[in-house]
């Protein structure tokens, strides 16, 4: 037994989150044999804390499919990176990675995605923030509950409210619900800038950007001035949710944003009564557009009343119900979406040291 024969054994075990195997993905982080013993060590570059043992169990498993082998070690881990940005960007501090969640159509639960997905990832052990980007009919404070003004130590900036462990800003924090926000495109722009850069977030690892719909100015502002390091779309399967979506894809692929998947939503409408599913808005546009643009489906969410009561109570459904159909459904769009992340470029910026040139002082 030799550690070739360890790899090309790994090599047939395809981690259903990255879509490849853990030894293209680089997560093998050592291979120790030590006569018939061995020992091997995991990094997963994306938050996975329900899947940790599951993963364990199956390489444990596959190991002692080997000839003559004995003792089996396996050790697995978590380390989330920051990723590749825009050219000429960094990442914010204390900010891992940004992941915008965007649809191009209003309509298509967007926000209620983008919320659950962070409670998601927090519950699969990330540190996770989610701003509210949706400066004209900001929805996160009432989805998770929160309400009032966000608190200030120094009158420069703020710090971010908290609910089931996510930290959050919106716009519905610092105005009245009642209060109509007319604002032309710079204010607004102006208004998210702000909303990001003197927001105190604290060791994020992902920061979720709930988008408004549509590609006008708050969306090319995120997509040129704000460090990105990918985005997903959301979509339902109806012919012009579709449309929509696709020019939300295009506007990222111009300003090299990468798309790390599509969420179809609404796909399948389960009856509270009798259970019955019934498509209403078609069936496999979500998956047609993911193909077509070369992308993965991430994953399909029912048009169920649980999700929209829930989020309406303030309690989204993978707090609310964490063991429903729904909830498991977002946690694993969620681990997808950040394997997909992880496979992308790493940022350096931060190891280079900044290098002065001075001119030297003359002396006479």
């Amino acid at each position: 037994m030799t550690q070739s024969d360890i790899e090309n054994l790994l090599k047939t075990f395809i981690d259903p989150h990255y879509g490849i195997d853990l030894m293209s993905a680089k997560a093998i982080k050592k291979i120790e044999i030590d006569g018939e013993n061995v020992r091997v060590d995991i990094e997963l570059g994306y938050a996975a804390q329900s899947y940790l043992e599951t993963l364990k169990t199956q390489i444990t498993q596959l190991l002692k499919t080997l000839p003559n082998i004995g003792d089996v070690t396996v050790f697995v881990r978590v380390k989330i990176v920051s990723h590749a940005v825009q050219q000429n960007l960094k990442p914010l501090p204390n900010v891992k990675n940004i992941i915008a969640v965007a649809s191009g159509k209003g309509g298509v639960g967007k926000s209620t995605t983008a919320v659950n997905l962070a409670l998601a990832l927090a519950a699969e052990g990330a540190n996770v923030g989610i701003l509210d980007a949706d400066i004209y009919g900001p929805s996160v404070p009432m989805m998770l509950g929160l309400s009032g003004a966000p608190e200030s130590h120094d009158n420069k900036t703020m710090l971010p409210k908290t609910a089931h462990g996510v930290q959050t800003m919106s716009i519905g924090y610092l105005v009245s619900d009642d209060q109509a926000l007319i604002w032309r495109g710079p204010m607004v722009t102006n208004a998210l800038r702000q909303l990001l850069n003197e927001t105190r977030w604290s060791d994020i690892d992902y920061l979720i950007i709930d988008l408004p719909p549509g590609t006008g100015d708050i969306q090319l502002t995120l997509a040129q001035n704000i460090p990105v390091s990918g985005a997903i779309i959301v979509t339902t399967s109806q012919d012009i949710a579709l449309l929509d979506a696709q020019r939300g894809f295009g506007m990222f692929e111009k300003v090299n944003v990468p798309v790390l998947g599509l969420v179809e939503n609404m796909s399948v409408h389960i009856c509270s009564n009798c259970g019955h599913e019934e498509a209403i808005f078609g069936t496999g546009g979500g998956v047609a557009m993911a193909e077509i643009n070369k992308i993965e489906c991430l994953g399909a969410l029912p048009l169920a009343i649980e999700i929209r009561e829930q989020a309406d109570l303030g309690a989204p459904i993978v707090i609310s119900n964490p063991q429903s159909r729904a909830a498991q459904i977002y946690r694993e769009i969620a681990r997808k979406m950040a394997a997909k992340l992880a496979l992308k470029p790493k940022d350096f910026s931060c190891k280079f040291p900044n290098i002065v040139v001075e001119q030297p002082t003359q002396t006479h």
